[in-house]
C-alpha cells in the first residue's frame, strides 16, 4: 500500500505509485482522512482526485482510511508499505515511522523508492501555497487536480484566463 494526505496528489506521487505498480502485483493507495490535520480538500475530494489521476493505471486502486497505517496494512492483506524519500532531510522522519510500523507488525515491511529527480522539489504543501499566490501549477499535478485547486481557491485557468 502507498499510504498519504494527498492534499492533493502530485506528479510525484503518481510517478512512485506506477514505479511501485511495476514491482507489486498491486498497489492501493490510502487515503489518510487525517484528522488531526486541516487538508484544503476533504477525504472524499482527495480519493476522487487520486481515483481520476490513477485511472490509467490497471494494477492501482484507492481507499480511504482511518488509524494506524500499519494497521491498514494488515487489515487489507498488505505485505508493504511504500514511501518516498524527495532528499536527505525526509530520511530521518521514514526511518523513525518505519521503525515503528516493523515494531508494530514485523510481516510488513516499508519500500522506500528515491523520487525521480524531476519531481525531488514537488510537495502538496507546496503546490496549495504556489496555487493559492495565483500560480500554475499544471507541471507538477495532473490537470483534474489543478482544476480542482482552482476551483477551491477560486483561481483563474491559466491557460484561458477564466
Amino acid at each position: 500500500m502507498f499510504p498519504g494526505t494527498f492534499d492533493p496528489i502530485t506528479n510525484g506521487h503518481l510517478d512512485l505509485i506506477d514505479r511501485a505498480s511495476n514491482l507489486m502485483n498491486e498497489v492501493i493507495v490510502g487515503v489518510y482522512r487525517s484528522p488531526n490535520k486541516s487538508p484544503l480538500f476533504d477525504a472524499e475530494e482527495r480519493l476522487n482526485m487520486v481515483c481520476k489521476s490513477i485511472s490509467h493505471m490497471d494494477k492501482a486502486s484507492a481507499v480511504i482510511y482511518d488509524g494506524l497505517t500499519v494497521d491498514f496494512a494488515r487489515k487489507i492483506g498488505a505485505k508493504a508499505i511504500v514511501r518516498g524519500m524527495r532528499a536527505l532531510s525526509d530520511f530521518e522522519y521514514e526511518f523513525s515511522i518505519a521503525s515503528m510500523n516493523r515494531a508494530i507488525d514485523v510481516g510488513i515491511e516499508t519500500v522506500f523508492f528515491v523520487t525521480s529527480q524531476e519531481h525531488s522539489f514537488i510537495s502538496s504543501s507546496l503546490i496549495k501555497e504556489v496555487a493559492a499566490l495565483r500560480q500554475n501549477v499544471d507541471l507538477w499535478v495532473p490537470i483534474n487536480v489543478s482544476e480542482q485547486l482552482r476551483g477551491k481557491l477560486e483561481l483563474r485557468d491559466p491557460s484561458t484566463g477564466e
